[in-house]
């Protein structure tokens, strides 16, 4: 049943965010669907949620490291939507590499990616937010990576500590608003970004000794969704197996 409570999910064609959306439907929520460049996938995973749980579905379509293009998009949607009452901002890139060897592009294209998009996704979103006059929740996507950093992914490990940062941040300006601000850092997950040769090697820090599932951390981000998370913000929640 819907809750008349729309979220906004970048990143939400593939893995995690794919998973995401699945749960977030399944509690009734309506969903707006984000994608770069997988259309299709993006079409057939609100295709499933309508007819599996009755889901309407908004697609956008923008680059998110994209400021001018991911503004237009948003705003035209506000205009035609009213604000959602969440956003999870999910979408990311890696280029790993030895920093020595690290080009120019592989740290540029990173930060621009998964840091520049939080103002460029949040920017256009939080006053409408704010002006409704009503609860809202906003989660981000960190990374384990981006809490005790990691080796290869000296450009990765920056950008998903600087969500995590401003992420804390937001949640203090939009605390009184009755807006939380949360991030989630998950570990080693089981998705298309993760080779078997590294998460081979990662499982050996990692207590649980398995990988963890992309439900494992849309579980996590629908209670910070919930009216029940209302007293939590401007916090961190690892989704890692017991990693420190």
């Amino acid at each position: 049943m819907s809750l008349n409570k729309t979220v906004l999910i970048t990143g939400a064609s593939r893995g995690i965010g794919s998973a995401i959306a699945y749960k977030l439907a399944a509690d009734g929520y309506d969903l707006a669907l984000h994608c770069r460049s997988s259309v299709d996938e993006l079409k057939a995973l609100a295709d499933s949620l309508q007819k599996e749980f009755n889901t309407k579905s908004h697609l956008l379509r923008f680059d998110i490291s994209n400021r001018s293009q991911t503004k237009e998009v948003l705003e035209e949607y506000l205009l035609e939507n009213g604000a959602p009452y969440g956003v999870v901002c999910n979408a990311g890139v890696t280029a790993d590499n030895a920093f020595p060897a690290m080009l120019a592009d592989e740290w540029d294209s990173v930060l621009d990616t998964n840091l520049g998009s939080f103002y460029n996704v949040l920017h256009p979103l939080v006053m409408p937010m704010v002006s409704a006059r009503k609860p809202g929740r906003i989660i981000t996507m960190s990374s384990v990576s981006g809490v005790m950093g990691n080796r290869g992914q000296v450009n990765y490990s920056a950008s998903k500590a600087g969500i995590i940062g401003a992420t804390k941040a937001l949640a203090l300006e939009l605390a009184k608003r009755n807006i939380t601000v949360n991030c989630v850092a998950p570990g080693l997950i089981e998705t298309d970004m993760v080779s078997q040769e590294i998460a081979e090697a990662a499982l050996k820090g990692v207590p649980a000794q398995r990988m963890g599932k992309p439900e494992e951390v849309a579980a996590t981000v629908s209670f910070l969704m919930s009216e029940g998370a209302a007293y939590i913000t401007r916090q961190v929640i690892s989704v890692n197996g017991g990693m420190i």
